[in-house]
């Protein structure tokens, strides 16, 4: 008597589409998740950049700020969108926004960021 052996071709199917709709996805989310790795090291640059300055205002911190994000390419968000304002360590940039990425037709990822750097 021959039994069968291993995974027949509908069972690939269903292991693979699954397998592929994951790594799919990856693919659209990962350069949403670089930017926010890149505005994320630019705000931190510019906390370090600007830790010793007693003349601090919202306007010096988004000017220095801005820089970063032209030299690193980084669109979204705007500088306006990133909020500075005066907290108990000192001052605060805090990145809050959402990005989405396109799937498949009317399907898309939603992805939401939120960041907070002190500036002491």
């Amino acid at each position: 008597m021959n039994r069968q052996r291993g995974v027949t071709t509908i069972g690939w199917i269903f292991l693979l589409i699954p397998m592929a709709i994951v790594l799919y996805a990856g693919f659209r989310a990962g350069p949403l998740y670089l930017n926010y790795y890149k505005v994320v090291t630019a705000m931190k640059e510019t906390a370090s950049q600007l830790k010793s300055d007693e003349t601090l205002s919202p306007q010096t911190i988004k000017n220095a700020l801005e820089k970063r994000f032209d030299t690193g390419y980084i669109d979204k968000p705007n500088v306006n969108e990133i909020k500075v304002a005066r907290g108990d360590k000192g001052w605060e940039m805090s990145a809050d926004y959402e990005e989405t990425a396109p799937m498949f037709g009317n399907l898309f990822l939603l992805m939401s960021f939120k960041s907070t750097v002190v500036i002491n």
